[in-house]
């Protein structure tokens, strides 16, 4: 009886060694064969008991319902990102024509043109300073404002830069700064208004035309009556 019980344990791990190595993660069929293979070679003398036996179908029927639930769930991330997507796009057309409010840091400038850059001041500022830069990240422009009262404010760029040059037509970033009664310095909300005239798709993304610029849907604020 012991020279057959070598023999068994001899000729299992033998089986075992010689299975490929590519792959060391085992799925629910793996775990099956594997079921299978220790019932069908287990040892007459000394079986599973039914506590063991139980226990393994209890860890294969988890391993099941993990490996589904992992299934649809990637399938559930997929569709609702295919919905919102479709409804992202679906309301950025209708928003055509409309005008509207967006959040954004960049300013364009039309061919010997002047632009407006709208601001939001939750407390009344003694100087506000605007630094408008070109797309290499170049001061082109400082525009300096004082004593404005919280609220909106809108502020002219002439197209000029510092030297009372005319710059090229384009985009520019902007940054905005204040500072308080306290000395305190805070940055204001700046945003663009304008009216949507067209949409253009990016990476299934739906970007709005407003005053030149490509925004996201998300930028927008407010849209307005008309």
């Amino acid at each position: 009886m012991n020279v057959e019980n070598v023999t068994f344990l001899s000729e299992t791990n033998s089986s075992l060694q010689s299975a490929p190595s590519a792959d060391k993660s085992l799925g629910k069929d793996d775990f099956l064969a594997l079921l299978v293979a220790k019932l069908s070679n287990q040892d007459p003398m000394n079986p599973t008991s039914d506590e063991d036996f139980v226990a393994q179908l209890a860890q294969f029927s988890s391993l099941e319902q993990l490996s589904n639930m992992n299934e649809n769930l990637l399938q559930d991330i997929q569709w609702n990102y295919m919905l919102s997507q479709t409804i992202s796009n679906t309301m950025a057309t209708s928003l055509i024509g409309r005008e509207v409010r967006a959040d954004t840091s960049m300013i364009y400038l039309e061919t010997a043109g002047t632009a407006d850059l709208a601001i939001d001041l939750d407390r009344t500022a003694t100087e506000v300073t605007v630094t408008i830069r070109d797309q290499d990240g170049n001061t082109v422009r400082t525009i300096n404002e004082n004593a404005l009262d919280a609220g909106e404010h809108i502020i002219n760029w002439d197209g000029m830069d510092d030297n009372g040059v005319q710059v090229t037509a384009g985009g520019y970033t902007v940054e905005v700064t204040a500072v308080d009664a306290e000395g305190n310095e805070f940055t204001p909300d700046q945003f663009v208004e304008g009216k949507v005239s067209g949409i253009t798709y990016r990476d299934g993304m739906a970007l709005l035309n407003i005053n030149g610029q490509d925004l996201p849907l998300a930028s927008v604020l407010e849209v307005k009556e008309g």
